[in-house]
């Protein structure tokens, strides 16, 4: 698992303890066993019993695991039995509202990526983003929306959830972080949606989604690798740049430091060498 560049980040239930290979062999770059949203509560204990079976029985197996919330009485078991395995690549921690929260799970030695779904969280984001620890943010949109008492799914709500991923942006770059995950898309059948939703987080300097179906992952890479002609580009310009000079000129466009900045992503969005 690449902790820099993670396009997909695919839920699995671990009350389905079957599926977590088949979503670690669906090509995300990352898995996460959720033990929260997907896990009612008077399953929880089986569902960390799985957890533990499944990392005690596939020792090189790579997984992310999304604990309890900060509140929940079952989120303390679920740190220890994290901190037990090297098959634990990461937590989530879901509703986050202060720094004192992300370190109580960074305790257990792993990378932690905090989920904004509340408005004291996204007011203390600036604390959250610069706790120890932490890995790369993301967001719950739908309970995040809820708190704020937005109406779900409409323009109006999509500006204000738009802010809270500047935020989010803002603060991950602040506290250089790893580039953020977008929230989820709940419509899984409708990859038109879903293609432009990630287009937009890419373009707002995001670097994927959480994913909720394996469906969801080919649509997710595909929007996120640039074109040949974006590739071809970015390539000439590294070229030119070999030279030292620190302004030149492609294809009849000044090229400077940020241009080139920007053309080392698209090469490293890509998965190819950047020199």
């Amino acid at each position: 698992m690449n902790a820099s560049i993670i396009r997909s980040a695919l839920f699995v239930p671990a009350t389905r303890p079957e599926r977590i290979p088949k979503a670690l062999a669906s090509g995300a770059d990352a898995v996460i066993v959720d033990l929260e949203d997907a896990v009612a509560d008077n399953l929880k204990a089986e569902a960390r019993a799985n957890l533990d079976s499944f990392l005690a029985s596939h020792p090189d197996a790579r997984v992310l695991v999304r604990i309890n919330a900060p509140q929940h009485p079952q989120q303390a078991a679920d740190i220890e039995l994290c901190a037990r395995y090297a098959g634990v690549a990461g937590v989530l921690l879901p509703k986050v509202e202060t720094a004192e929260q992300v370190a109580a799970v960074a305790a257990c030695g792993k990378p932690v990526w905090p989920i904004i779904e509340s408005a004291l969280g996204l007011q203390a984001l600036p604390s959250i983003a610069a706790a120890d620890g932490v890995e790369r943010l993301s967001f719950g949109a739908l309970d995040l929306g809820l708190d704020l008492g937005l109406a779900s799914g409409t323009a109006a709500a999509g500006r204000i959830l738009d802010q809270a991923r500047y935020a989010i942006l803002l603060h991950s770059t602040l506290a250089q972080l790893a580039p953020p995950l977008d929230s989820v898309f709940p419509d899984i059948g409708n990859t038109q949606g879903l293609a432009q939703v990630v287009s937009d987080a890419r373009d707002m300097g995001f670097g994927g989604l959480l994913c909720i179906h394996p469906r969801q992952v080919a649509v997710v890479h595909d929007t996120l690798m640039p074109d040949s002609q974006e590739l071809d580009w970015a390539q000439r310009v590294l070229a030119a740049g070999a030279s030292g000079e620190g302004v030149f000129v492609v294809d009849g466009q000044m090229v400077d430091a940020p241009v080139i900045g920007h053309a080392r992503r698209l090469l490293q969005r890509a998965g190819q060498p950047v020199g």
